[in-house]
């Protein structure tokens, strides 16, 4: 800013400078503008990972109940693959009573 001394008494009369008043309020303007579109970004940045996330939590849960079923399954294999000590006896006996 610019400024004259006023005679004796020392006093400085100040002159607007328009110029830096111009830049200062329009760096202000830009960074108005710039922090809204970051809040916009923030926003939507924010939305998508909430969205994300509910997709994540539903392929949890898809693959829990997969891993159950899987885990159901094998224990039905294992217990349908398992002869029965009836089915021994009449299966594994020869046509003389004795276990192949």
């Amino acid at each position: 800013m610019s400024g004259e001394a006023n005679g004796a008494n020392g006093n400085v009369n100040q002159e607007p400078d328009f110029a830096q008043a111009s830049l200062e309020s329009l760096h202000v303007e830009l960074l108005t503008l710039t922090d809204v579109q970051a809040f916009k970004d923030l926003q939507r940045g924010e939305r998508a990972a909430a969205a994300l996330e509910g997709h994540l939590d539903l392929l949890e849960k898809k693959i829990e109940e997969l891993l159950a079923k899987a885990d159901e399954d094998e224990r039905r294999m294992q217990a349908s693959s398992k002869p029965s000590p009836d089915k021994l006896s009449s299966e594994d006996k020869g046509k003389d009573g004795s276990v192949a």
